[in-house]
């Protein structure tokens, strides 16, 4: 995983025929080099066409998705192992390069109190068996935490660390989020320099989801942080525009965060393509 890329909810968040086309013909307009698809029905998802709609532009491509609540990790650990393995399966027929997201569990995942031993080492189980079975598919697998409002679980880069090395898969990688971090790390550098053993893959968004450079985000302080680990990994810009209401409920989102993707794509990809050059990451 590496370059610039776009989560797929800038166009769709079905990922049926007709959304593939949609993102894909978008994502090639404005030349990213990578997409992640929301895979949020696994099984409903036609493989072979994705697969050859990637192949024929020449664009690579990662998945993500949270857990249903009937399969957490945290309280049904077999459950979330046979969701996850699914996803692989599809992840790698798609001719993906890796599932990552809130994988450990589910967006708005919260018992009111910290997580338990006992949570932690079920979610640690169902990663566990999850990453190898990934692993015979040739497919990474990555922990993205995301902030308290969304879960009790895992909120910063240091938390993901720890469950990546409490699982101990080599074909594991941390999954970082600005809009995540402008909340809970002490200063966004201090994620990237907490992670910077397993990260791969950072979320490209504003501190309220919308156009990257019209917020709070310290976007050199990211960079710069970037930069001095010599990040090689994938860079992808994320925004909620398109958001269907099980998923807007679940992250929060109850206006638009901004017009739609003319502004989106018009004036936040050149600010982060911009910065990025600026730090020499592309």
């Amino acid at each position: 995983m590496h370059g610039f890329g776009v989560h797929t909810s800038m166009w769709t968040m079905s990922w049926d025929r007709e959304g593939a086309e949609k993102a894909v013909a978008a994502a090639v307009k404005y030349k990213m080099d990578f997409i992640e698809i929301a895979l949020l029905n696994a099984p409903a998802v036609d493989a072979d066409h994705s697969r050859a709609l990637l192949e024929k532009h020449g664009l690579r491509a990662t998945t993500s998705l949270g857990l249903p609540e009937g399969v957490w990790a945290s309280r049904n650990p077999e459950g979330a192992i046979e969701h996850l393995k699914v996803a692989i399966d599809k992840t790698a027929e798609i001719g993906a390069e890796a599932l990552s997201g809130v994988i450990y569990g589910g967006i708005g995942e919260r018992t009111g109190e910290p997580p338990t031993e006992a949570e932690l080492d079920n979610v640690a189980r169902a990663l566990s068996t999850a990453a190898a079975h990934a692993k015979k598919r040739g497919i990474l697998l990555g922990v993205e935490p995301v902030n308290r409002y969304e879960t009790h679980l895992i909120n910063t880069a240091a938390q993901g660390v720890a469950m990546i090395e409490k699982v101990g898969a080599g074909n594991m990688f941390l999954h970082l989020d600005t809009y995540h971090m402008n909340i809970e790390e002490k200063g966004a550098a201090n994620g990237v320099l907490d992670g910077r053993e397993h990260l791969r893959y950072i979320h490209l968004s504003e501190s309220d989801r919308g156009t990257p450079g019209a917020g709070t985000c310290d976007w050199d302080e990211i960079f710069a942080a970037l930069a001095a680990i010599g990040f090689k990994g994938g860079l992808a810009m994320e925004s909620f525009i398109n958001m269907p209401s099980e998923i807007a409920y679940g992250l929060s989102v109850w206006r638009p965060v901004a017009s739609g993707e003319a502004e989106v794509m018009g004036n936040g990809l050149p600010f982060l393509r911009n910065k990025a050059r600026q730090y020499r990451l592309i």
